[in-house]
């Protein structure tokens, strides 16, 4: 989170926003915000939203299975990752990310398969 300057910026009754800086140190060869990153920045919402929402007290959670669409490139600004349940059960969660430039662009669409099992 700190290696990417992720931060949380809004928080609702049903997601979470995060926000990442596109600089230089996240571009691909070809000047573009790298989709690792971009990756990055969706499971840290998508899991920081499993563990923020979750029902259960002192939860453990796990990403257990991303996968995602590259739509736009970026090569400078804020991208911003909102994180909403489209399954938010006991066990298993099913996370929508999607991605987005100042502008509300959608740079990408992710989903996060979550797992939450009790802390031992």
């Amino acid at each position: 989170m700190r290696t990417l300057e992720i931060d949380f910026v809004d928080v609702g009754d049903d997601f979470l926003v995060a926000r990442m800086p596109v600089t230089p140190k996240l571009h691909q060869p070809d000047g573009v915000l790298h989709g690792g990153a971009t990756f990055a920045l969706a499971e840290s919402v998508g899991s920081a939203a499993a563990y923020l929402f979750n029902k259960t007290k002192n939860p453990m959670v796990r990403g257990i299975e991303m996968s995602g669409n590259h739509l736009k490139g970026i090569s400078e600004g804020f991208v911003y990752a909102k994180a909403k349940a489209i399954h938010n059960g006991r066990t298993t969660q099913i996370w929508e990310i999607k991605v987005t430039n100042e502008a509300e662009d959608l740079i990408s669409s992710c989903k996060l398969t979550t797992l939450t099992l009790p802390k031992k």
